[in-house]
């Protein structure tokens, strides 16, 4: 039986323009600071694909993931210098996204997370990125629920997105990021409900690897057809959208 259900943010119920931005400053940087060695490594504009930003960089926390796209196309680094620009230029130009509205939530995220609510299961935020927050914090619930025709008594004008949690972890600084199982841990102790009775809703296979070495069962979130890569990590469920989900069978 579920009685709780933690939640990764990026992909899950935000279309966040994190693939966007680490492409945009990847290409940016062999560009200009980096035009030098550009010739050497392997990378090329067409190279950076959803599946590799699957693969290689997303549910990592930043500087992981920065780590290894630079491994991924072969990008030297040895003193570590290059890691950090890359962080520092892809932080300031996912910044700049959000606030220019680049992203929106998936309507059969808000209505899952929503109905999930209505039953009295308890919620958690557990995304390693830093900018997950405010994402979700900019995300009203009232005119969703409007347009949709749907009436819950816990949601008025001001209810944001992040106010549906019973707990939130995002963005804290873990000792160990994902596949780690750290972040699902701390949610599942915060939340008060045995691991076994923990679902855990993810886009990206780190992160499903996370929930699955953490002992809790995974649903797997194929919106850009990565389900092999989420099958392969260990998902128990894979779906499309999450309104495949049938929710009394949870």
């Amino acid at each position: 039986m579920t009685e709780a259900v933690i939640f990764d943010i990026d992909g899950v119920l935000v279309d966040s323009p994190h693939e966007r931005a680490w492409g945009d400053t990847l290409k940016q940087l062999l560009r200009t600071e980096w035009v030098d060695i550009a010739d050497s490594t392997r990378y090329a504009p067409g190279r950076y694909t959803t599946e590799v930003y699957q693969r290689v960089v997303a549910g990592k926390p930043r500087r992981e993931g920065a780590k290894a796209l630079l491994r991924y196309f072969e990008i030297p680094d040895p003193d570590g210098s290059r890691t950090l620009r890359l962080c520092e230029m892809k932080q300031k130009r996912i910044r700049e996204l959000i606030e220019q509205g680049a992203f929106q939530a998936f309507e059969d995220g808000l209505r899952f997370a929503l109905a999930l609510k209505e039953r009295g299961l308890r919620l958690a935020a557990a995304s390693s990125s830093k900018n997950a927050n405010r994402m979700l914090e900019q995300v009203l619930l009232e005119p969703f629920c409007r347009e949709h025709s749907l009436h819950y008594p816990f949601i008025t004008a001001r209810t944001r997105l992040i106010d549906l949690f019973d707990v939130n972890v995002c963005g804290r600084d873990f000792a160990h990021g994902k596949p780690h199982p750290e972040i699902f841990l701390t949610a599942c102790e915060q939340l008060g409900v045995p691991l076994d009775r923990c679902l855990v809703v993810e886009d990206a296979p780190a992160g499903v690897r996370a929930a699955k070495r953490g002992g809790m069962r995974c649903i797997g979130v194929a919106r850009q057809g990565e389900a092999r890569l989420l099958r392969q990590a260990g998902a128990d469920w894979v779906v499309a959208t999450l309104d495949e989900v049938n929710i009394e069978e949870l």
